[in-house]
């Protein structure tokens, strides 16, 4: 990573230390340990900041450390230095995917609407020489819809599937990281198979987009901007990389601060910038129109499954969901209940000390929740360590994180059910909704990778 000011670097906290089983013993985890874990790692061309993750570099091998430390600034540079030159053999058609909780980010560094910083940020990625900038928000459209389907399918086998509930969202890498390295076999079985936003676009571009454009898989590469510096480790994962085509779905993870940095670094102002429209993975023409999904900062997987397991589960139609704060703001709980019954109890839990809670419920069997949306992050996407930390003090930017929550509220929601682009690729590249396809490319699988000491309590659902 380049040397970008994003904050101090952060030491691993006392549990992580004394817990890490790769550096330590295998003793189980505190499940009452009360310090937030921020780890950092910093090698001698780069530095390494797993934001506000939930493992550490200890539990990283020296292979993931080498493709983790390769997703920098100056990789990408390299790449736009290498078409610059004579030698088309090594040309690459430059693809950037911008998450949706990074267009906050830049209203709020532009003093822009988010359509407009939009617009400016897609200028500036193609002034370095990106031939397309899409909006992720069609992926998590997928991913979503995906979630909501092995929902219902999971809550349908309750009864003689001991792993099929709670199920836990999966879209959060630090999360996963964590359950597969600490927690095994107690939470992998109730993880959601359905990819992340991040990584069925990876598969998007380079796969359906790379086949629309008649261009080599190994000739795109592929960015991805982000809020959070996990997501560079999710990239490297090996089930998204092909041996066959010796390609990632990702090449590149940028964090939002390391693409400012970059515009400070060229000495570049917004002013300077032409307002480009971002481009259509369909490859139409016209402004594309900027929504967001329900939730608030993050992906609202807990709204939309929630609404729609409502309804075909039980019938009903949910307008609006009330939030039920528990310990604190990112511990909060909604019902559906009916004539004093209650149907569906999910769950949103983000941050550490949260997360350490609802580990330790669910070891003693006292997790009345159906799904649970877990983040790493307190306050959800929208407060990614790579965007929303302090240049100066290393800590997260209050007031920041308030104008973009503001201004990503400011965007109109949109179900993803009902995009008719969505449903134009699940015919066109995935062969419908319940195709093998559909299956193989947008969901995975995850595993326990270590051995737990004892086995999980059964819950009676």
């Amino acid at each position: 990573m380049s040397e970008v000011s994003i904050g101090k670097r952060k030491e691993k906290c006392e549990n992580c230390t004394k817990q890490c089983n790769k550096k330590q013993s295998n003793d189980d985890i505190s499940t009452h340990q009360e310090s937030d874990l921020v780890n950092g790692q910093e090698r001698e061309e780069s530095q390494l900041l797993l934001s506000a993750c939930l493992s550490c570099d200890g539990c990283m091998s020296e292979e993931e450390s080498l493709k983790i430390s390769q997703q920098n600034l100056e990789e990408v540079e390299r790449v736009f230095a290498l078409n610059k030159k004579c030698d088309v053999a090594k040309h690459k058609v430059l693809v950037a995917s911008v998450c949706p909780q990074s267009l906050p980010f830049f209203a709020v560094k532009f003093d822009l609407d988010i359509a407009e910083a939009a617009n400016k940020l897609c200028g500036f990625l193609k002034s370095l020489g990106v031939q397309f900038v899409f909006d992720t928000t069609l992926a998590a459209g997928f991913s979503i819809i995906e979630s909501q389907k092995e929902f219902i399918q999971r809550y349908r086998r309750r009864h003689h599937d001991s792993h099929a509930l709670p199920m836990f969202t999966s879209s959060c890498p630090g999360w996963i990281r964590y359950s597969e390295r600490v927690l095994g076999s107690l939470v992998t079985p109730h993880i959601c198979t359905a990819r992340s936003p991040q990584q069925i676009m990876g598969c998007l571009v380079k796969d359906y987009f790379s086949k629309q454009q008649k261009i080599n898989v190994d000739k795109v590469y592929h960015m991805v901007v982000a809020p959070c510096f996990d997501k560079k480790l999710e990239a490297v994962r090996e089930e998204f990389y092909s041996s066959l085509l010796e390609s990632r779905d990702v090449d590149c993870v940028l964090t939002s601060g390391e693409i400012y940095y970059l515009m400070q670094q060229k000495k570049i102002s917004v002013e300077e910038l032409d307002s480009v429209p971002l481009d259509h993975v369909l490859g139409e023409g016209g402004d594309v129109a900027l929504v967001r999904h329900e939730g608030h900062g993050s992906e609202g997987f807990l709204e939309h499954v929630f609404k729609h397991a409502a309804k075909e589960l039980f019938g009903l139609d949910v307008h609006k969901i009330t939030y039920k704060t528990l310990r604190n703001r990112d511990f909060q709980e909604v019902t559906l209940e009916r004539d004093g019954e209650t149907l569906l109890q999910f769950a949103a839990v983000y941050g550490f000390r949260n997360i350490q809670t609802l580990v330790h419920r669910m070891r003693k069997g006292r997790v009345p929740y159906q799904l649970v949306e877990v983040l790493s992050c307190p306050g959800g996407c929208l407060s990614g360590r790579g965007q929303a930390e302090s240049e100066t003090t290393g800590r997260v930017d209050k007031n920041l994180v308030q104008q973009m929550e503001e201004a990503y509220s400011s965007l109109s929601v949109s179900l993803p059910e009902v995009n008719p682009t969505l449903q134009t690729l699940y015919q066109d590249w995935l062969q419908g909704q319940d195709s093998q396809q559909a299956g193989k490319l947008l969901h995975t699988q995850y595993k326990s990778q270590r051995q737990m000491p004892s086995q999980a309590p059964y819950m009676q659902w």
